[in-house]
């Protein structure tokens, strides 16, 4: 058998694959009905935490932000739906109209806490995070009695907007045709199970655009990918907005699938849970998050649950208090810490690494365009492109450059000087060149001239002086800026990113 599926072709493997994994998630629920195991509510939970850690998945695996309060769009999303699809603030606006709102609502408050933090980096931007989502739950508890008194005006007393400590109850649940969500687990899957497969192509198409480079970029080396043309606060925006966007999603389908919701639900230990799926499940990779998400939840919902009652029964049968007292369900953070650091220390790249699928995803449609157009040697001769036929023709025949017109002068350094505190680098520099020449630096260990290139290309910002390109001044822009006017540069030490493939490498360059 195995070397019958070993003989089909790669395209037809997967095909299979995909074919049959399908049969599977649909038959499921059926399956489960038919022989009362009663797991569909519980993994149907559990999709909701997958579509949140891939979201989550575009902040950490992608962009390689480190975000602790994760769960506080998850709050937000529950809480859009909670308020304006349920009596208690009389908008009853319908669970397919108000989701779409969760998203918006969502996407704005990822883009009001990115917008003055994502100049930080690393631990500092960790802190901030970790601020943001204990102040969401804090809020959402005190907007449950708002009362608002301008000397002896009060324009708002006593406002219920939260629920306070006890949230918001009843929350309306989807209507569509006559499908029994109020009383059935099986709607709601098949609705999570169209939203997580959007939600995985949506990923898939993200990881292979133009932005998706940007991100792995700006996680290998910011500094790099700046020089690419990169905009690192843009694209770190984005990720937020995009990332918070899913998690509105499913904290909107949450309430209503819950049918109440309350601050508790939404509480630090949720973003600790949905980082350590994507880190167990492999940071960057679609498979692994899926992976590490369904591990997780159903470890923690079905699996502790099924082992609690399996030691309550052997402790009947062998007369062992302790074995009847256990409750395996208090100890679920000792097992996933516990985990994570088998993890950390056996497999780090999680999984499904991200960087091994991609690797064997590029081999297979290797394999599949040389199977279906093997390579053909070309009867013309090679020919050069522009440039290449531009620097032959100039360094060959000199006194033609020499002897032709003066262009207009493309770089200007007017009186350029840099101190580092007490040392000056730069002092004063003054160099003009012109259109179309070929020039070069050249100076002892010590005399400035990376100082010099990281002034022209945006990387330092000179103490004074002037710095023009083609008439226009650049002089303390931001890199991914200073490419975007025409100046491209390397690094004396090669800096690729190594967990991108060469083409995405050479991709990163055309930004």
């Amino acid at each position: 058998m195995t070397g019958l599926w070993s003989s089909l072709p790669q395209q037809l493997r997967t095909v299979l694959a995909v074919t049959l994994a399908c049969a599977v998630l649909i038959i499921y629920p059926f399956a489960d009905q038919a022989l009362g195991l009663g797991t569909v509510y519980a993994v149907s939970d559990s999709m909701i935490y997958v579509i949140l850690a891939l979201g989550l998945n575009i902040v950490v695996g992608y962009a390689g932000l480190l975000d602790l309060g994760y769960a506080a769009f998850f709050a937000i999303g529950a809480y859009t739906m909670g308020i304006f699809n349920s009596p208690l603030m009389g908008f009853e606006w319908g669970f397919w109209n108000v989701i779409w709102l969760s998203a918006v609502v969502s996407a704005a408050f990822g883009l009001m806490i990115g917008a003055p933090t994502l100049r930080v980096r690393g631990d500092y931007l960790a802190i901030i995070t970790l601020a943001f989502g204990e102040i969401i739950p804090v809020t959402i508890r005190n907007l449950g009695d708002v009362t608002i008194q301008i000397g002896d005006w009060q324009p708002v007393y006593r406002l219920n907007l939260t629920g306070g400590e006890n949230g918001v109850n009843p929350i309306g649940q989807p209507h569509l045709f006559d499908v029994p969500f109020a009383t059935s687990a099986i709607p709601w899957y098949f609705l999570l199970l169209i939203v997580g497969g959007i939600s995985v192509w949506a990923m898939n198409r993200l990881r292979s655009s133009r932005l998706g480079r940007a991100w792995m970029a700006i996680r290998e080396d910011e500094t790099a990918a700046a020089c690419m043309g990169v905009d690192p606060i843009k694209s770190k925006l984005l990720a937020f907005a995009l990332g918070a966007t899913f998690s509105g999603f499913a904290g909107s389908i949450f309430a209503a699938k819950l049918q109440a919701i309350t601050p508790g639900a939404f509480e630090f230990n949720v973003s600790i849970m949905l980082l350590c799926m994507v880190i167990i499940g492999g940071m960057g990779s679609i498979p692994g998050v899926i992976t590490g998400g369904v591990v997780i939840t159903l470890f923690d919902r079905i699996f502790l649950a099924q082992l609690t009652h399996w030691a309550h029964a052997l402790g009947d049968a062998l007369g062992i208090d302790a074995l009847r007292q256990v409750d395996f369900t208090l100890w679920r953070w000792f097992f996933f810490g516990f985990g994570l650091v088998l993890m950390m220390i056996l497999k780090p790249g999680g999984l499904i690494e991200a960087g091994r699928w991609r690797r064997a995803t590029v081999a297979r449609d290797r394999k599949q365009d040389e199977a279906v157009s093997p390579p053909r040697r070309s009867a013309e001769p090679p020919r050069d492109l522009p440039v290449l036929s531009w620097l032959r023709e100039g360094t060959a025949h000199p006194e033609s450059r020499a002897g032709s017109a003066r262009r207009g002068i493309i770089l200007d350094a007017r009186a350029i000087t840099k101190h580092f505190e007490g040392l000056t680098a730069l002092s004063n520099v003054n160099i003009t060149i012109e259109e179309g020449t070929i020039a070069g630096l050249i100076g002892p260990n010590g005399a400035g001239k990376t100082t010099f290139f990281n002034i022209v290309t945006g990387l330092v910002k000179p103490s004074s002086g002037e710095l023009l390109f083609a008439g226009r001044r650049i002089s303390g822009l931001r890199p991914n800026r200073v490419t975007e006017r025409g100046i491209a540069r390397t690094f004396q030490s090669i800096r690729l990113f190594p967990a991108m493939t060469a083409l995405e490498n050479i991709l990163v360059g055309e930004h």
